[in-house]
């Protein structure tokens, strides 16, 4: 699920598109945002389904071998297992994944041939020889064969991620959030009552991390000009063009943050973005952010501006 870093680097990413893009429209780019952190929830359905059209694809391979000119014993009495697999079943049976589905219009029709390529690739397999041979299914052991198709085959597969990339402009940020929403639900997956399991959520407690990333991205856009005057108090040795724009934007959001969530420790919030710099800027981002924003932040003490929530919020 998306923490709060996650969802920093959303804001980060939109505030950037924003002042990169010609027309600036704050309601429009927040929407935008909350799409781009949506999107993240619907690729993990999308995994989910396709999943679930793996074990179903043992009907179709069942139908095809039926329709062979010669037989071998085992076309004519194929192993079923996968097909009725319990995880899958679940899954299929649960209100919030119908939903979902129903919601994202999650339909794999569009490339047929993906469900088949991990089927066979599965089909291949020793894991899936030893899966058939156990004539007893437990819901762990469903699991487990769900979690190999899921790890070892479709995100070993490049033109699956392919299509998956295609399909998510930002996969390559989201995929390892998309992981591990499909690791916990394997694992929350534990009655046999479809109604009892649950699906992974967006975040832990989204009411309340969705009110920070809206209030991030607003109240940063909303006070540009007043950040960037903070900085160009603090950087007048600095040629404004020489400052990059993405450092810019991380002092600015580290500003908004030190300024208007008062529940969040100062030093949490340095810390934060000084790790973003390093993911998102120049190797030297890292030193010249964390100068500026300590003689910001000594600013901000000084003219007691900082209204935090608690003792030891304040201190770096």
């Amino acid at each position: 699920m998306l923490n709060r870093r996650h969802l920093r680097i959303k804001a980060l990413q939109n505030i950037f598109a924003w002042h990169m893009a010609d027309k600036k429209d704050i309601k429009g780019d927040l929407k935008t945002l909350m799409q781009s952190i949506d999107s993240v929830y619907e690729m993990y359905i999308w995994m989910l389904s396709l999943m679930v059209e793996v074990t179903e694809f043992t009907a179709n391979d069942a139908a095809e071998r039926a329709n062979k000119f010669i037989k071998t014993a085992e076309d004519i009495n194929p192993n079923m297992k996968l097909l009725h697999n319990k995880f899958s079943v679940l899954l299929q049976q649960n209100p919030e994944y119908a939903s979902a589905i129903k919601k994202y219009k999650v339909d794999w029709g569009f490339d047929p041939e993906i469900r088949k390529t991990v089927y066979n690739s599965l089909k291949a397999s020793k894991e899936y020889a030893e899966y058939l041979a156990d004539p007893n299914e437990s819901l762990e052991s469903s699991k487990d064969i769900i979690k190999y198709i899921f790890r070892k085959i479709i995100l070993k597969n490049q033109a699956i991620i392919q299509v998956f990339e295609e399909k998510f402009i930002n996969w390559q940020v989201d995929h390892e959030v998309m992981k591990g929403m499909v690791a916990k639900t394997l694992k929350n997956f534990t009655s046999e009552d479809p109604f009892k399991n649950k699906l992974t959520e967006i975040s832990a407690d989204w009411v309340e991390d969705s009110k920070f990333v809206q209030d991030l991205f607003v109240h940063t856009l909303q006070n540009d000009a007043k950040y960037q005057e903070m900085i160009a108090d603090r950087t007048k040795n600095w040629e404004s063009e020489r400052i990059a724009l993405m450092d810019t934007i991380l002092m600015k959001m580290a500003i908004c943050e030190l300024l208007n969530f008062p529940s969040i420790p100062v030093k949490v919030t340095i810390n934060e973005y000084l790790e973003l710099s390093k993911d998102y800027s120049t190797p030297k981002s890292n030193s010249f952010i964390n100068g500026i924003l300590d003689k910001i932040l000594g600013d901000l003490k000084k003219n007691n501006t900082i209204k935090k929530i608690g003792r030891g919020l304040i201190e770096d």
